[in-house]
């Protein structure tokens, strides 16, 4: 019965074989497979169903298509002792590369050196912040080895991935051990959790923002959602009174009335206070320097009733109405369009319009002179 299995290779490679055998292999059991012109020697890392749910889910999975790589049988002593043989090489080859890369003077970093099983091919992984011209240094790379070269670029977080590390929290990486796919991280999710905008403390060992940053970022999304926004002005039992912080943690609110006092209540208080009367709180939402912002209840949430701004006419109006001036069909309106004016220059028109008052008397267009 023919089946899916998923093997694991230098540098957590992974990638998807089907097996042929009535008996399925062992997990970690060595596997020899189906490789680029060869044949290349890895570990069972996942078979079955658990296989074919990570082909569908993780990076490096098959998806849709179907695998067409097999399995051929599962390895031998000998098998594994010719593996270390080819993995104890694999770092004297990185440093031949780069000296090369050197002598080249490519502006590139050779990460690490992977041969094939069967010695038949040899992979080179770096990382280059600009695109690499290494055509020559293949061609040398091909006459040191004596076999096929392949140069692969990758990124700073597939390069921590592959050699893996201990980050600051003391554990192995995340990208390293579980992680199935390495998903962006801006700088919006370290501001949406308040943590420090100094890259040195939000930074991994690749470099980049750490991966651990979007494991919470939903919860404190969700979180703030129930909390009124800092700065808000909300009627209370007190009068108004200022948002001041949240703590989403203990759910607590920090507020400041107008006399300066600073008080802190839970969430579940101030909706109390501020689920009383709420038509007196929408109609008390006048004043200009300090508006009252009632908070209502929708859906098991607090919410804040937001204020409505100023409509924008122009973005709303149909072509017609547009106002003069603007090009809303290029030439067509030119005939309807006003003389343009220079605004801004109150002394340039004064001075314009005194031209012509000169110019008019000029020529005959201004009172006559006096004795005529």
């Amino acid at each position: 019965m023919t089946q899916l299995i998923e093997v694991a290779f230098k540098g957590n490679r992974k990638e998807f074989f089907l097996w042929d055998a009535d008996e399925a292999p062992p997990l970690a059991a060595p596997v020899v497979v189906d490789a680029d012109r060869g044949e290349d020697l890895g570990y069972v890392h996942a078979l079955g169903e658990l296989a074919t749910r990570r082909s569908a889910g993780v990076a490096h999975g098959l998806g849709t298509a179907e695998a067409t790589k097999k399995a051929r049988r599962l390895g031998t002593l000998d098998d594994v002792r010719r593996l270390e043989e080819v993995r104890s090489q694999d770092e004297e080859a990185r440093r031949k590369a780069m000296e090369r890369v050197k002598a080249n003077q490519l502006v590139m970093k050779v990460s690490d050196a992977e041969w094939q099983w069967d010695r038949k091919k040899l992979t080179f992984y770096f990382t280059a912040e600009k695109r690499v011209d290494f055509r020559n240094l293949v061609r040398e790379l091909a006459a040191t080895f004596r076999t096929r070269i392949e140069l692969k670029q990758i990124g700073v977080r597939d390069e921590a991935k592959r050699l893996d590390g201990i980050g600051r929290c003391g554990r192995q990486y995340c990208s390293s051990s579980w992680l199935p796919e390495l998903r962006p991280v801006n700088l919006g999710v370290a501001k949406d959790q308040r943590l420090s905008l100094n890259p040195s403390q939000i930074s991994g060992a690749c470099g980049r923002l750490m991966c651990c940053l979007r494991y919470e970022h939903d919860f404190y999304v969700q979180q703030r959602k129930r909390f009124p926004k800092e700065g808000r002005v909300l009627k209370t039992g007190r009068g108004e009174e200022k948002v001041v912080s949240n703590d989403i943690f203990r759910e607590r609110v920090t507020l400041r009335g107008i006399d300066g006092e600073m008080r802190v209540i839970t969430l579940l208080e101030l909706k109390r206070e501020t689920d009383g009367d709420l038509v007196a709180a929408a109609a008390s939402m006048v004043t200009d320097e300090h508006p009252i912002v009632p908070m209502i209840e929708e859906e098991g949430e607090l919410a804040i009733l937001e204020e409505e701004g100023p409509t924008v006419a122009v973005a709303e109006a149909p072509a017609a109405e547009a106002p003069a001036g603007t090009e809303e069909n290029g030439d067509d309106q030119t005939e309807e369009r006003k003389p343009h004016r220079r605004r801004g220059r109150r002394g340039g028109r004064r001075n314009r319009a005194g031209r012509d008052r000169g110019s008019a008397g000029g020529n005959g267009g201004g009172p006559a002179p006096a004795g005529n």
